[in-house]
């Protein structure tokens, strides 16, 4: 009976086997934010986003394409050769010379499939261990590329963080690199992404060899190459047109760009390039700076190369905004950033944030994404350098070596006036071209930091701060007679009418006629959180003053300074706008409370906790309320800027409030004698837009001790932040922004 019984059950059929779901991939540290793929109207918006970035003239042509690929033809021929002959004269053996070679690896924006039409091209060259960047490659190459007539504009930079030799091949613009690897024979199917490559090499070594790794690695780390392209490629154009594309003046280049982006595909890997470029803006103005944004885990490896910890490396501590490598050594790639430029980029973030909810709710086209910033109308006050030089040849190296310290005239103002005058450097150089001489200027916004209550009449001196930049600026190694720097004041008034584009000052009227697009953003309440937005309101307010007293009558009495619309804000709409939701947008606008809670829960620090924000106190609300009404009542406050002439040294006239350069190179205005001094006529000249990610990033930077953890990094996941929440009915870390918004409703009710 046993027998039978064992036999009847080993014949009776099976159960069939449960299938399994397998959980869907894990793109980077943690589990995506969303899962969705796009609706009917984000394949319509996305058709209408790619046709607008063709109309731009954002892609290359198939002729041009073709010339590149024959310029790194021709230029992997020239290195090749370059070493073969230098394996020859140092004796080596025929097989050895035969055997030479040397290898072209691209990077930047060339390598990920994002350039344009005349962007350069980043190469790298890759040779044997014999072959030294110092005498052979700044040297002998140099040589040979300076006999070529196709080769025009060589510049060699062997000082820079990453040395460099630029020039432009038959007009295709080079930056080419060197790197000398631990091998006698460099194989031409290299795999550059294998760490065995850094063996026994040095620091800038490793540097140059990081761009192709990194660009390697973001491609393998995205779910989709092509949605992210397309994604890179819009926001890329957006950062330049609004001012915040420039990695050497203290905003972001193309790889934090590229990180960042990659990031989001990440968070988002079903969604198309329309989705993520309205999710990108709502992301990354939610995101609680200084917590890293990283495409994988940080890697540590037996090379021995310093990865970014601030656990370990105090100056670590210091980053305001970490956008991490993901290739070995990795490091912070906008180490540049500093709190001025973080700040501008903010703004601008939430700028791009509300244009895009617009855009969602059909009431703007893709077009008004990308109006250009208008920094000659946003501030009162500019410092003006001026860099002059003998010829073109002179100016293009002085004009690198001046625009490479200017972040550093922003860390300086910043640090000897304690953070209370703030710097906004532009990206851009203007010339000049009535000079005689080689020439071109940079400008720089000045405003006071936000809040700042400072008695009549106070001065920022930073005479001393301009004299100690000059003084840098003088210490270039490869100074020639004719390289000269001038820093003047202009007010917004005397700003020189060559850096318009029609080469004049537009009326007032036209330039407030030319945004008409972009003040159609704000819905309600918005208006006051556009920069710029509460001066042109406070200038119309003086101008209709002015004519109802010419006219005799007498002016109404006003309640308040701020557009009248603030007023009418309802709590539910300031609140679920600063939650990023707006409740008249369909699922393809809607950016829930859940999601925002795991953007936060994304936001890991190095021991994997999200950041602890301190309780705002009744009084901390109260003078946060106090300084947005500052903010809007006395945004047309100018500061008054003059320079202080010394007892000696000035061969400027009196009248240097005006900022005066002269035309000629022997121009002597605000030279080595020419010092500033900065008074505060009153209260400050802000813009009004306050933005809630400002105020969390500031708060992150006071809670620095939390950075420092045992663990390196904790997988924490949205989905269980999110659970948090739902049982809280509060939300993780989301009190500051809800505490801060209601100092918003404290000023509006009582204004």
């Amino acid at each position: 009976m046993v027998g039978s019984d064992s036999l009847n059950t080993s014949l009776s059929p099976s159960p069939p086997p449960v299938e399994q779901k397998r959980p869907p991939k894990q793109w980077g540290v943690t589990r995506p934010l969303s899962l969705a793929g796009p609706s009917d109207a984000d394949i319509q918006r996305n058709r209408e986003l790619e046709k607008f970035l063709v109309d731009s003239g954002l892609y290359e042509s198939a002729e041009e394409a073709a010339k590149r690929e024959e310029v790194l033809g021709r230029l992997k021929q020239i290195v090749k050769n370059w070493v073969k002959e230098l394996t020859r004269l140092r004796g080596y053996t025929d097989q050895m010379v035969e055997d030479a070679n040397a290898v072209i690896f691209t990077f930047g924006s060339y390598r990920l499939g994002v350039h344009g039409p005349g962007a350069d091209i980043d190469t790298l060259c890759v040779g044997p261990n014999y072959v030294r960047r110092e005498e052979d490659f700044f040297y002998v190459l140099h040589n040979i590329l300076a006999e070529m007539e196709e080769v025009t504009e060589l510049q060699p930079v062997p000082d820079a963080h990453v040395p460099v030799m630029k020039f432009k091949f038959d007009g295709i613009s080079i930056d080419l690199l060197y790197a000398s690897i631990s091998l006698l024979v460099v194989p031409d199917d290299l795999d550059i992404s294998n760490n065995s490559v850094l063996y026994k090499t040095d620091e800038p070594t490793a540097r140059s060899l990081n761009g192709c790794r990194v660009a390697d690695q973001i491609l393998k780390l995205v779910p989709n190459v092509e949605n992210f392209r397309t994604t890179l490629r819009c926001l890329k154009f957006w950062a330049k047109r609004r001012g915040v594309y420039s990695n050497v003046t203290g905003f972001l280049g193309g790889v934090n760009w590229a990180l960042l982006v990659a990031r989001l595909c990440q968070f988002y890997p079903k969604a198309n390039p329309s989705m993520l470029v309205s999710r990108f803006f709502r992301v990354y103005t939610l995101w609680r700076w200084p917590n890293p944004v990283m495409l994988c885990e940080i890697e540590d490896d037996e090379l021995g190369f310093s990865v970014w910890d601030p656990r370990k490396y105090p100056w670590d501590r210091n980053h305001l905004m970490p956008i991490i490598t993901p290739a070995y050594p990795c490091m912070n790639s906008s180490y540049n950033v500093s709190a001025s430029t973080l700040r501008v980029m903010m703004e601008q973030f939430e700028f791009g944030k509300k244009i895009c909810e617009d855009i969602e709710l059909n009431k703007l086209q893709w077009s008004a994404l990308f109006e250009p910033y208008l920094f000659f109308e946003s501030y009162k006050n500019y410092l003006q350098v001026d860099i002059n030089a003998a010829d073109l040849d002179d100016l293009r190296a002085w004009r690198g070596w001046v625009e490479s310290r200017l972040r550093q005239l922003t860390l300086m103002i910043e640090r000897d006036t304690s953070g209370k005058l703030q710097c906004h450097p532009y990206p851009h150089d203007y010339v000049d071209s009535s000079k005689q001489c080689a020439h071109c200027a940079f400008f720089m916004g000045l405003q006071r930091k936000q809040g700042e209550v400072i008695q009549e009449g106070q001065q920022f001196d930073i005479r001393q701060t301009v004299d100690e930049f000059r003084h840098q600026i003088h210490s270039y190694l490869y100074w020639k007679p004719g390289m000269d720097i001038y820093v003047s004041h202009v007010r917004r008034k005397q700003i020189p009418s060559y850096v318009f584009p029609e080469g004049y000052r537009r009326s007032r009227h036209t330039r407030l006629m030319s945004q008409h697009q972009v003040d159609k953003m704000s819905s309600e309440g918005g208006e006051a959180c556009r920069p710029g937005s509460a001066e042109r309101v406070l200038k119309r307010k003086k101008e209709l003053d002015a004519s109802d007293l010419k006219e005799g009558r007498r002016p109404q009495k006003s309640h308040s300074v701020s557009p009248q619309r603030q007023v009418s804000v309802s709590p539910e709409l300031i609140c679920s706008r600063s939650a990023g939701t707006l409740k008249d947008c369909c699922s393809t606008a809607s950016y829930t409370m859940e999601e925002k809670t795991a953007v936060e829960g994304s936001c890991l620090f190095m021991d994997g906790m999200t950041q602890q924000e301190a309780p705002l106190t009744p009084g901390d609300a109260c003078t946060r309320s106090n300084e947005v009404g500052l903010q809007l009542v006395d945004r047309d406050k100018e500061l008054n800027i003059d320079f202080i002439k010394p007892n000696q040294g000035m061969h400027c006239s009196e009248n240097t409030d005006a900022g005066c350069v002269s035309s000629t190179c022997n121009s002597h205005c605000a030279s080595s004698g020419g010092n500033l001094g900065i008074n505060v006529e009153g209260p400050s000249l802000d813009r009004s837009c306050v933005s809630n990610t400002q105020l969390l990033s500031n708060k992150g930077r006071e809670n620095d001790a939390s950075v420092l953890g045992d663990g390196l990094r904790e997988k924490l996941e949205p989905n269980a932040a999110l659970t948090m929440v739902l049982k809280s009915g509060d939300g993780v870390g989301s009190e500051p922004v809800q505490k801060n918004v209601m100092s918003r409703l404290s000023l509006t009710s009582t204004a």
